[in-house]
């Protein structure tokens, strides 16, 4: 399973990196590579980059990408490079990207294992670890190990997983259609439960911990996820469940002060009020019925146990974090300063 998670992540990152590499695909595609010729590889690339930075406004990690690799084109072009050697000058730094990102995503793993275990045995509870999580922050999300989900994949490769509850995650589904699929498919102890089912499990059942992926962690460590990522927060207060949030480096923001900063995505009502099967819509909300459809909320930071990053815990502070602080010296520790 381990290879399906890599060459699955793989190529969707290579798709993207040789849809801007026009001669990876020069039998196949003669005329968007002479569309791309036509255009110029560096107008080419920062057009298709800026087009990028459209799709998703909450997430950080990609205007950070866009703009790491906006320099590499930069470069190229004030090197004198032709336009075959700035297209694989791009593809030889999406290539680096997705190592790194693997590298990271294992690290996130063992900081947040490290974590969740220490918080049980603070509570005097031994033995595996029950974990919720929310959407889906695994190989299908990341370069192949994933932020949350690779802390669940590292406890299970300890022994130390009792089980993973995956919540629905509405209206898209992206832990019923993808994290439950990566529990699977793996072989991890998974059941998936519908978001509302999230207090009466706690309840009922006890927990362990809870870990969530973000899209972007401000400076007071503020963070933005998922819709119904900061209801589970708030269950996980009442219930006394450690909350986690898994984050790399790139996705820390200490631009923005507060969450309130956080541009929020909001989607198209059709995402709501209806149910896709098979690729087609099927309508299940009254006609005419008004809808508000924001794909992501921000949990305060004062709810938050633990920022889990590929450079270790970041310190909490009475009710919030130093993330500004503690992205600096980490980013000097990582290149070696």
């Amino acid at each position: 399973m381990r290879e399906f998670q890599w060459c699955c992540s793989t190529w969707l990152c290579w798709r993207q990196a040789c849809s801007f590499c026009p001669w990876t695909f020069d039998n196949r595609w003669p005329a968007l590579r002479a569309c791309w010729l036509r255009q110029g590889a560096a107008e080419w690339l920062r057009e298709r980059m800026s087009f990028l930075k459209t799709s998703r406004p909450t997430a950080v990690n990609l205007f950070n990408t866009m703009d790491a690799l906006g320099k590499v084109v930069e470069d190229a072009v004030a090197s004198g490079r032709n336009d075959q050697q700035i297209y694989h000058a791009y593809a030889d730094a999406a290539e680096q990207m997705l190592e790194e990102d693997v590298k990271a995503n294992k690290a996130i793993g063992d900081a947040g294992a490290d974590a969740i275990l220490a918080a049980m045995k603070a509570a005097g509870r031994d033995g595996a670890a029950r974990v919720m999580t929310i959407c889906n922050t695994g190989a299908l999300a990341t370069a192949g190990w994933g932020t949350a989900l690779g802390v669940l994949r590292t406890l299970h490769a300890r022994g130390k997983l009792e089980r993973a509850y995956c919540l629905e995650t509405r209206p898209y589904n992206q832990g019923a259609r993808l994290t439950a699929f990566e529990l699977v498919e793996d072989g991890l102890p998974g059941t998936l439960i519908c978001d509302s089912m999230a207090a009466a499990l706690m309840q009922r059942c006890g927990l362990d911990a809870c870990i969530v992926g973000a899209d972007r962690v401000v400076a007071n460590g503020d963070s933005a996820n998922k819709i119904g990522t900061y209801s589970l927060a708030v269950l996980s207060r009442h219930h006394g469940v450690p909350f986690y949030v898994a984050a790399p480096l790139t996705t820390l923001d200490v631009n923005l002060k507060h969450g309130s900063e956080i541009p929020i995505e909001e989607r198209p009502d059709e995402e709501l009020c209806s149910l896709k099967v098979e690729g087609v819509s099927h309508r299940v909300a009254a006609p005419g019925i008004g809808v508000w459809n924001p794909a992501f909320d921000v949990t305060p930071a004062s709810l938050i146990s633990g920022i889990v990053t590929d450079c270790g815990l970041i310190p909490k502070r009475s009710q919030d974090f130093d993330v500004a602080a503690f992205v600096p010296e980490k980013k000097r520790k990582v290149n070696g300063q």
